[in-house]
């Protein structure tokens, strides 16, 4: 790849040298990927690079020059792998198969399989969370319910919860911040707050 300067890149990109720069460019961004993202099959990455490339040419002028030119790209290309990834990881599944897991019982938050911690506080991590769960389902409405279930339990983006829910995420975001509000009246008449709650399940 050619070795070339930030301004280099801004005008080879926006000139009669466009094609030769885009393959150095989407060579550098495929061979940072590999790197980055090893277990990913290799067709997947050239069309990562391939959207970031297309996002790349669409926001040279946003290019401020505080970094590398090729740091910048990189950014704009991991970012892009990482929201393809997380959205097929989600593909093919549904709020309703989150909500039926969690009533189910099914989900075990990553901190409670944490081993290092001692017997007391994990006991007292499980009374907490049935505690939160048991808010959860008394004092939300149904959609609340669900967005919190998707977001706490499920660990699904607020895109994706957004899209399926037929909402955008400053909606989303005010269901969320109104169902934590409503949690947070009812712990504090038991005595509690959010940060009791999180400081029982920090190390």
């Amino acid at each position: 790849m050619a070795d070339r300067t930030n301004q280099e890149w801004l005008d080879a990109l926006r000139g009669p040298g466009r094609e030769d720069a885009l393959a150095d460019l989407r060579v550098y961004l495929v061979r940072g990927l590999r790197a980055a993202l090893p277990d990913v099959p290799e067709q997947n990455l050239e069309d990562f690079a391939q959207e970031a490339l297309l996002k790349i040419l669409a926001g040279l002028d946003s290019f401020r020059g505080e970094s590398r030119f090729t740091t910048w790209a990189f950014k704009i290309a991991i970012h892009e792998a990482f929201s393809e990834l997380r959205r097929r990881r989600w593909k093919n599944v549904s709020l309703q198969d989150l909500v039926a897991k969690y009533d189910a019982g099914d989900f075990t938050p990553a901190v409670l399989a944490d081993r290092t911690a001692s017997t007391e506080q994990r006991v007292t991590q499980q009374m907490l969370l049935e505690m939160v769960c048991r808010l959860i389902d008394e004092e939300l409405t149904e959609r609340q319910r669900q967005a919190m279930i998707a977001v706490v339990f499920g660990g699904m983006p607020g895109s994706e919860i957004a899209r399926r829910m037929g909402t955008n995420r400053n909606a989303l975001y005010k269901l969320i911040h109104d169902a934590r509000q409503r949690l947070q009246r009812r712990l504090l008449a038991r005595g509690l707050s959010v940060d009791d709650v999180m400081e029982a399940f920090e190390g």
